[in-house]
Formats: structure tokens, sequence, C-alpha cells
């Protein structure tokens, strides 16, 4: 029987049209707004100025404090201003504008396609490189990756737990990763593994991706101590408390981290692109992004260089379909409506969705008749139902002691309503409130 995780979870349609597509590298852009905000932590602190001549790689913020990370320019050409723009939140954010001029990469990046197996660094060096690559999770969260690779001290790290899930439906961005990639992601789990000094690693993989587990398990015998797990097709299993579950049968405690239990979590496409930031030298300048949905010409995946306007992608991809209703950053589950097509691509950026007009708009919500199915799918053990009860009636204090602050916002609840209540944007209201007060307590 296939491993999963055991309380809650939906199945959605999957919708996958563009796991076929392989990934190609889309034409660079005239101009890139790249924000120095692209990571959960402080935004990081502009180094350029107007007319300033940069470079592919080219470090143009710096790491704002401990949880930040690096900016640097994903193409070549001169620097236009600094100024506010809209990004995938809906919020005018910094950003660096850049006028491209040409493809010139800064001299130490080995652009070269030849496989660097030899791991000539140590766990300190290794980490420091990641660091100074900008390297942060692909999964969507942005974590900067060094700061989970600094295990606290009086933990221990047992196993790298590298997610291939991509449960989100329509989006395959992991998954030809792990095709196409194989290799290099499998060298960047080895130097993970090294930066823990954990001497085991196991990428899970849902089972509706047979070729990327077949592809892995043939090549898995070249490198030692990495486990592929394929898993039951179950969202959200990508969520790092789920996927612990299903691979190790061992539960995170509430508000604590994966090291608790031993285990750190990182996603397929941040394994490649530490491979390419340690053996080439090369910092996170770009990153492969799925552009889908059931109107769009060519669903895709496309090597996207950082700060790319989405609505280029949408070109690529055969054009904005005339029945557009919406245009999503990320996945139908998770993912945010973008208000302005000229938001740019960044580090986060895993997928861009069209939904047609006649899916894009919400049913009018009636009244809760107590099914509690939204208790049965929530792969936490919350009961949504009334966390949407507190939020309405601003009840924070119970809403925290029914632990609020657990919710990985993962929409199974909404998904699942047969009232159409919208759960996960009450709590979301609840959880940003209880923060503001647990803040506040601690200072």
């Amino acid at each position: 029987m296939l491993k999963t995780f055991k309380i809650g979870g939906v199945h959605p349609e999957e919708n996958k049209f563009s796991a076929g597509a392989a990934i190609e590298k889309l034409p660079l852009p005239e101009t890139v707004s790249i924000p120095v905000a692209q990571h959960i932590g402080a935004p990081a602190k502009v180094l350029v100025k107007r007319k300033d001549e940069v470079k592919v790689g080219t470090v143009i913020a710096e790491s704002g404090g401990f949880v930040s990370a690096n900016i640097h320019s994903s193409v070549s050409g001169v620097v236009q201003k600094i100024d506010n723009v809209y990004d995938a939140s809906g919020y005018r954010r910094q950003a660096v504008i850049i006028k491209v001029e040409g493809d010139e990469w800064e001299e130490q990046i080995d652009q070269s396609d030849e496989l660097k197996k030899d791991i000539n660094l140590n766990q300190k060096e290794i980490v420091d490189k990641i660091n100074a690559a900008g390297i942060v999770g692909l999964g969507g969260a942005t974590f900067p990756t060094h700061v989970k690779l600094m295990v606290p001290e009086g933990k221990k790290a047992e196993m790298l737990l590298i997610n291939g899930v991509e449960c989100e439906p329509y989006l395959t961005a992991d998954h030809r990763l792990m095709l196409e990639k194989k290799h290099e992601m499998m060298m960047g789990i080895r130097i993970l593994m090294t930066a823990l000094g954990v001497q085991k690693a196991a990428i899970g993989i849902e089972n509706n991706k047979p070729d990327a587990i077949e592809e892995l398990r043939k090549i898995s015998v070249e490198y030692p101590g990495i486990d592929i797990v394929p898993l039951k097709v179950k969202y959200p299993q990508g969520g790092e408390k789920q996927l612990i579950k299903a691979v190790m049968n061992r539960e995170v405690p509430s508000g604590k981290l994966p090291i608790e239990v031993g285990a750190v979590v990182q996603n397929v496409g941040t394994a490649f692109a530490v491979y390419e930031a340690v053996q080439k030298n090369k910092p996170l300048i770009e990153r492969v992004v799925t552009v889908t949905g059931k109107s769009v010409k060519k669903p895709s995946n496309l090597m996207v260089r950082i700060g790319t306007p989405v609505e280029n992608l949408i070109e690529a991809a055969g054009g904005l379909p005339e029945d557009t209703g919406k245009v999503v950053s990320g996945g139908p589950m998770m993912g945010k409506a973008l208000n302005d097509l000229a938001a740019p691509v960044t580090k986060g950026t895993s997928g861009v969705l069209l939904f047609k007009d006649s899916e894009a708009h919400r049913i009018d919500y009636e009244a809760c008749i107590r099914c509690s199915k939204c208790v049965t799918a929530c792969p936490m053990g919350l009961e949504p139902y009334q966390l949407m009860n507190y939020a309405t009636h601003e009840m924070w204090k119970e809403s925290e002691a029914d632990r609020i602050m657990d919710c990985i916002e993962c929409g199974s609840c909404s998904f699942t309503c047969p009232s159409y209540r919208p759960l996960l944007d009450y709590i979301r209201l609840g959880k940003s409130n209880v923060s503001q007060i647990i803040r506040s307590r601690k200072q």
C-alpha cells in the first residue's frame, strides 16, 4: 500500500495539462523588475543606483538580516531606476528595474552543461555559498535555504526529505525538473546531505508521476543514501508536516519546526538551485514556471529569468485566451489572483494559471449546515468552521487556543464546503490578528 498522511486531505481534479511539455527557455524581456523582497524575512538592501551597469549574476541587493537573502541581477544591462512595482501579492514593493542589453554573465559562473560530481567543500563552505547565491525554498514558501541548513544547538538532523510531490493541481514545473535535470537534482541532494551531515535522504513523489519515479529509481544506485518513495495522490501532501508524516511516520508538534522530529525538508527545485550555486557558482537568477489553464493554447513549462513580466509568459503560451476571467500566480488551491499582468516573476513563482471566466467567480455562500466536511478535510486536525466563527466575531483569544496558527492555508476546507463558505479567507484574517497579538506579547 502506498504511503500518505493520515489526517484529512482532499483530491481536487488534477488537470496536469503541461505534464508532457518539456522545459523551454523563455526569450529575454526588454526590461526586468526585480523585487528586493522575494523571500520570508527582511527585504534585501539595494546596492545599485540608476545608470549602473550590471551583468547576469551581479549582486544588486544584499541580505537584510539573518532571515533574508541576496538578490542578483538576472540579466545584463543598465539600471533604469529603483521604484515600487506591483508584485504577485497585489502590493507595491521596492524593485530594481533594469533595461536589458545583451546577455553578459559574471565570469565566475560556469554556464556549461557538464555535470560536476565531486563535492570539494566542507559543511560551512557549502552553507556560505548557498547563502551568497540567494537560494530560497522554491516550493512556494521562499524560506532562505541557508537558515534551514543551520541546525539549532540541541537538535539533530537525521534525514533530508525532498519534496517532489507537487500536489497542487495544474502545476508541473517540479515534475519536468525531475525528468530533465535528474542528475543535477540528485547532486544537489548530495550537497544538502553533506551540509546537514546526514546519511539518509528520501524523495517523496506522488504516484501520478510514474515516469519521474522510474527515472529517479534507475539513477538512484549512483547516489548512495537517497531513496525514492512513491506516495498516494492526496492534497496537500506537499505540506512539510504532511510529507514528514507520509514518509517518516513522525508528527511535528504544534508550533514546532520539522527539525523537532529530525527532519529537514527541501523542494526538488531548491535541490537543483543548490547544485547550480555550489558546483557552477550560479546564483538564483531563473526558475521553471508552469503556464497553464483549460483554454491556454500551449500549456508550457518555461525557464524564466527572475523579474520577467508575467504577460511575457502568457504570450509564449499562446496568448491570453478571450474567455479568461482570472489570472493566478501559483496553483488553484494556494495561489493568489494577479491584479497586474506586468507583475514580475519572482523566486517563489511556480506557476501562472489562467481561469476561464466561467470558473473565476465565487458562488454566493450560505449558512453552515454543520456537516463537518471541513473538519474531516483539514490536514492539521483543526475545526475550520469554528475558526471562521471566531474571526467573524473577532474572538482572537479563542482562535489562538484552538490552534489557528497551525493552519497551513491549504484551502482544503473551502474546497470541500457544500455551502461555499469562505473559510480560508476568515482563517487568514484570524491568523493575521493572532500573529500580531503574539508578536506584541514578546516585545
